[in-house]
């Protein structure tokens, strides 16, 4: 069939001649042009605006007035809750044409483009903006801003400090733009620019009538060790925690918190007004003046240690009044002591009113007038020639002070100390700590002191020595050293004598020398000084005081001095302490032997 159709057969078939369609190809031609005509004329990368023409909680298509629609994904709208059908929407055309033929366009990215146009200009004008608060971060809160993430800073969400940002989260604020760095594409955005702005015109005005001891209402800003901040209405004060309560307040804490409303009173405030001095206390009538107009001196108290200190420690018997406790009025013992030996902080104690003085509110108390005084009875417990035991408390030069019981001391001068020992300094002779055994020689009542000594505990041994020793008696003795040019020389019964250095020529001509063994003659005795002045010369001299015969002299002196030694000594056996000496038991034996 020569005049058969068919196409698949002619590679050369003019499809545009079959006029399917009725329409000519120049009549297609022309209507081709007139719809492209109505279609938008579009570029890629360029933000155009749209209508949302449908959407649903996948997608949001916007009609753009091209020959296909822009599908946008609805998370993209999720700033807009009220996004519905009919409204404008700016896009962003990243392709005209996919692989399918679809439009690409993208909302997010054509707010990004237009965000960053808007927020130089808001940030050059001023204009506040809304935004949405999409989450917490560290310090602050992620802010969206035209499609932007802004940064809000804790301190800039309020005036007032915010201790919980989540409240935020999810919410529509209102902002100012602060700052843009453009290199790091970052925003910062404050919402307390706009508090302060409001609060300015309020704040001039509560400062402008702001006078001393005017009462106002404030709310607890902020709590710290040093004071309290209380929020005036736009203007900040401190409450030092001395002016928060009467009483002795540790931490200001422990009587107001954050967020409490309060009523204050102005102390004081600088030229500028911008440092105001609150007081919380001074609304409160001072607990001095309602203190019992009963209470005298010597009446108890009782209360609590409050503070301590090395010189005392303060008792508060009501809040806001307090007695210092000096510590001479925590113990009769004269003994320099802390007061932490006697109570600690909270500890609750009784004590007497010592002074009392109402209009410079100060109160002095003791805890030791609720023990008896032991110098009440004192001649009764410790009368003259009584035998106690004490305690060596310290030294001195002149002596060593001990204690008999709690404060009750005396003195044992150096010189009571020993009959014997020639004592330098008392720490020769004993130790602090150590036990003694005392004779009360004297008492001051007025001036509570007392005498003690230790030798009288003993029989003065230079009474036996003042017949022993006798003026003209020659006594063997070694040279134990040189002092002075003079010889000191050790004597029978543990008695040292002083041979001046004349009296040491021996018969030969010769000076005798330390650790010779000769006779000594004595010269000079001196019982108060004990004092020994002895010469080996005298005992070989001629003259009126060599005795005839010196071994016979000797004796002879020797003997009469020992029948009066051997008196004295039967005339005081009877004393326990004579016997006790081992000087003088040698001694009695050896007299008795008559030798």
């Amino acid at each position: 069939m020569a005049n058969s159709i068919n196409p698949q057969g002619s590679a050369d078939f003019d499809w545009e001649a079959l006029q399917l369609d009725g329409y000519t190809k120049v009549q297609r031609s022309e209507m081709s042009d007139r719809y492209e005509k109505t279609l938008t004329s579009i570029n890629e990368k360029e933000v155009i605006q749209g209508t949302v023409a449908m959407l649903n909680k996948k997608e949001v298509i916007v009609n753009i007035g091209y020959k296909s629609e822009g599908v946008v994904a609805a998370n993209e709208f999720r700033y807009n809750p009220d996004l519905k059908v009919g409204d404008t929407v700016d896009v962003y055309v990243e392709c005209r044409e996919d692989k399918t033929g679809q439009l690409i366009v993208s909302h997010r990215t054509a707010r990004m483009h237009s965000a960053w146009i808007r927020v130089n200009d808001v940030l050059r004008s001023g204009e506040i903006i809304t935004g949405f608060v999409k989450c917490r971060t560290k310090g602050g809160l992620i802010v969206d801003v035209f499609g932007i993430e802004a940064f809000l800073p804790g301190s800039q969400i309020d005036v007032k400090p915010i201790r919980d940002y989540d409240v935020y989260v999810g919410k529509n604020m209102e902002f100012k733009v602060v700052k843009i760095n453009e290199e790091f594409r970052n925003v910062v955005v404050s919402h307390k620019a706009l508090i302060e702005a409001e609060l300015e015109e309020q704040k001039k005005q509560i400062i402008s009538g702001l006078e001393k001891g005017q009462v106002l209402e404030g709310i607890v800003k902020n709590v710290t060790s040093y004071g309290v901040f209380i929020d005036l209405g736009g203007v900040d004060g401190l409450i030092h925690i001395t002016d928060l309560s009467w009483g002795r307040v540790t931490h200001p804490e422990e009587l107001l918190e954050l967020d409490q409303k309060i009523n204050v009173v102005i102390l004081d405030f600088d030229d500028d007004k911008k440092r105001i001095a609150l007081g919380l206390k001074q609304l409160q009538p001072h607990p001095w003046d309602s203190l019992d107009a009963n209470l005298q001196v010597g009446d108890k108290v009782s209360g609590k240690v409050v503070v301590m200190a090395d010189y005392g420690a303060f008792i508060e018997i009501a809040a806001g009044v307090e007695g210092l406790i000096h510590v001479s009025e925590m113990s009769w013992s004269q003994h320099l002591r802390s007061a932490q030996d006697f109570m600690n902080i909270g500890d609750t104690v009784e004590a007497v009113i010592l002074t009392l003085d109402r209009e410079e509110r100060k109160m002095s108390l003791g805890i030791k007038q609720l023990m008896p005084d032991p110098w009440n009875d004192i001649e009764v417990k410790y009368s003259v020639g009584s035998k106690h035991k004490a305690k060596v408390r310290n030294f001195t030069n002149f002596g060593v002070f001990v204690e008999l019981e709690e404060g009750v001391d005396g003195l044992i001068h150096i010189s009571d100390l020993s009959w014997q020992k020639k004592i330098k300094h008392p720490s020769e002779f004993c130790k602090v700590g150590d036990e003694m055994e005392v004779v009360v020689l004297e008492i001051d009542r007025d001036n509570r002191r007392i005498s003690l000594g230790h030798k009288q505990l003993e029989e003065n041994p230079w009474d036996v020595f003042e017949s022993t020793f006798a003026e003209g008696s020659v006594h063997s003795g070694t040279i134990i050293d040189m002092k002075d040019k003079s010889g000191i020389v050790s004597l029978p019964y543990g008695v040292e004598g002083i041979c001046p250095s004349k009296h040491l020529r021996k018969e030969d001509g010769s000076n005798a020398k330390v650790e010779e063994v000769l006779d000594f003659k004595v010269i000079e005795f001196n019982k108060e000084a004990k004092k020994i002045v002895v010469s080996h010369t005298r005992t070989f001299e001629e003259g009126e005081d060599k005795p005839a015969t010196p071994a016979k002299g000797g004796k002879k002196s020797a003997g009469s001095s020992t029948d009066q030694a051997v008196k004295a000594i039967n005339q005081s056996s009877e004393k326990s302490t004579l016997g006790d000496l081992d000087a003088l038991s040698a001694l009695k034996e050896k007299m008795e032997k008559g030798e």
